[in-house]
């Protein structure tokens, strides 16, 4: 343990999440030469590789896998610990981790304004949480409550109030033919590849946000999948198939001209839910849930 630095084991945690040393520059804030100096430094300590490199990706070696499994948790207790010394040097009311997916919208931000104000002496944390990944936050005790895309089936989870009913969206390339359509029915996705999610979460999960059939029983075919929604949004605009997304999220996506994004009927609306851990941060959760009732 002699030198060991918390940043290295950060750049690796969310390189194991990105599998790309770009992407994980972007979350971390620094440039991508400095993750792999992270990484190197830290396999150096260790001895062997954790990350195998190629030209596009990166993949973790079986001892990358392995060494993942141990540190999440671990870490995960290490900023728990130091949440809770810095509520109580603050003489706070505590900290409130609230982790989300994709973007912030209205009522969401209401709810969290709402929360500051009747709570004064709690600190809200707001955590990005990666697409493929909705749950493992609230596994590893990163975040107290998490706002997600549903389903959430997870039975040591808790999900609470539900919200933000939208319709889907097809994200697809402007050459595709859908792109001049104003609408798409359910049916017709099955005239598209649809680009999955891969990575952690569940496959009841990934399902539900890349069917494999329509509503009426037809096949949609399977297109490449993506961790991450900039890497879809990439996939779809190389017309390598459509991507399926809330209307919140493809409005906020809006400006990106190489995506056209078209409405779909006949498909279940996109929802998101607020869950938490049935054995950790349940008050604090609780309260926030009952302001995003209120302000539903």
């Amino acid at each position: 343990m002699s030198g060991l630095e918390i940043r290295e084991l950060e750049a690796f945690l969310v390189l194991a999440d990105e599998l790309h040393f770009g992407r994980a520059g972007e979350r971390l804030y620094v440039s991508q030469s400095r993750v792999s100096q992270l990484l190197r430094s830290l396999e150096g300590r260790i001895g062997a590789p954790l990350v195998e490199r190629t030209s596009r990706r990166a993949e973790l070696t079986p001892l990358g896998e392995k060494f993942l499994a141990e540190l999440r948790p671990a870490y995960g207790a290490l900023r728990a610990a130091v949440d809770h010394a810095r509520a109580t040097a603050r003489g706070a009311g505590g900290v409130l981790r609230i982790g989300f997916q994709g973007v912030i919208d209205d009522h969401l931000a209401r709810a969290i304004a709402a929360f500051e104000k009747r709570n004064p002496g709690c600190v809200v944390e707001l955590t990005e949480i990666p697409l493929a990944d909705p749950f493992g936050a609230l596994h590893r005790r990163e975040v107290d409550a998490a706002v997600v895309l549903l389903p959430a089936e997870e039975q040591d989870l808790v999900l609470g109030p539900t919200f933000s009913r939208q319709p889907q969206m097809l994200a697809v390339s402007p050459r595709h033919p859908f792109a001049d359509k104003e609408v798409v029915t359910a049916e017709e996705l099955a005239d598209v590849p649809l680009i999955g999610i891969h990575g952690p979460a569940p496959a009841y999960w990934r399902r539900a946000q890349a069917p494999d059939t329509t509503p009426g029983g037809r096949r949609i075919p399977r297109g490449p999948t993506a961790g991450t929604l900039q890497e879809g949004m990439g996939l779809a605009a190389a017309g390598r198939g459509g991507m399926l997304l809330c209307r919140s999220t493809a409005e906020h996506q809006g400006q990106r001209g190489s995506v056209v994004f078209v409405p779909v009927t006949g498909l279940p609306e996109s929802v998101l839910g607020v869950v938490w851990h049935a054995e950790h941060g349940v008050g604090r959760a609780r309260t926030f849930a009952q302001e995003i009732v209120a302000e539903g």
